[in-house]
């Protein structure tokens, strides 16, 4: 039996915890000798690199609209902090420090997080849906991930049908979990977001046109039955082209999760 961490013990204790915890997270960002990204730009960099968005608003969770609505709010306040981002040469990229100051001005409302494998409402929550955004463009970039974290369990199937990338997600939680990507390039890269319809758009620029273009993909993917469950092993590459020839894969990582759904597919 898991032995239960001492703030499941004395949840009164969560808050200093939390505090705790971030200010030593962000004290040892200032000495890692990373140089993270800062300065943003209200001039669109004139090159696109990639595009991605996705819709909002979650109809089958179980919980309130109103979950949803707050977290439609939050996420216009992180991609406030983050637009114009620019990512230059030799610096990094960090989700955390980006949004660290988002909810400044504006407070986040109560969205939908997983907690402890349940899913509940807690301040900022549906800040998740933007580190996935993010990391779906850096994933189609020639930016180098230096930190990413998938969520653990998989509790419902992918669409049918849909070109999902398996393995592509990317949770944080600030003070624990971050996002962080490397500019190993001689490009500028930069960040930009809007609003169509009811989705959350994210573009990637760039100050020069790359002859190459990248496209995230699946390698092998299986499925394998463990005592304590079925687990599914997704290999993430990176395919880089030229003129819509394949020049090269880069294995980027290899994502492992629980799946706690029922599943006919033969295991490994």
């Amino acid at each position: 039996m898991q032995r239960k961490r001492l703030t499941q013990l004395f949840p009164f204790l969560i808050p200093l915890r939390t505090k705790q915890r971030k200010f030593c997270y962000f004290l040892k960002m200032r000495f890692d000798k990373n140089t993270y990204c800062s300065v943003k730009s209200g001039c669109p960099l004139p090159f696109s690199v990639c595009s991605h968005q996705s819709c909002i608003y979650n109809h089958d969770t179980g919980f309130d609209m109103i979950y949803q609505e707050n977290k439609a709010h939050n996420l216009r306040l992180g991609a406030a902090a983050l637009d114009g981002l620019l990512i230059r040469p030799g610096e990094t990229f960090s989700y955390s420090l980006a949004v660290k100051d988002a909810d400044k001005k504006t407070p986040y409302k109560d969205g939908l997080i997983m907690r402890d494998g349940k899913l509940t409402a807690d301040y900022g929550g549906g800040m998740c849906q933007l580190a996935d955004l993010l990391f779906s463009l850096f994933l189609d970039s020639p930016l180098t991930i230096t930190e990413r974290h998938g969520h653990k369990i998989k509790d419902f199937p992918d669409p049918d049908g849909d070109c999902v990338l398996k393995g592509g997600d990317a949770t944080v939680f600030e003070g624990w979990l971050d996002l962080k990507v490397r500019n190993d390039t001689n490009m500028t890269f930069q960040l930009t977001f809007s609003f169509p319809d009811n989705d959350i758009k994210g573009t990637l620029l760039s100050n020069e046109k790359d002859k190459y273009f990248y496209k995230a993909a699946n390698g092998n993917v299986t499925l394998k039955q463990e005592q304590d469950g079925l687990y599914e092993e997704a290999q993430v590459i990176r395919e880089k082209y030229l003129e819509n020839v394949l020049e090269s894969t880069q294995l980027l990582y290899v994502n492992r999760c629980k799946i706690n759904y029922e599943i006919k597919e033969r295991t490994a």
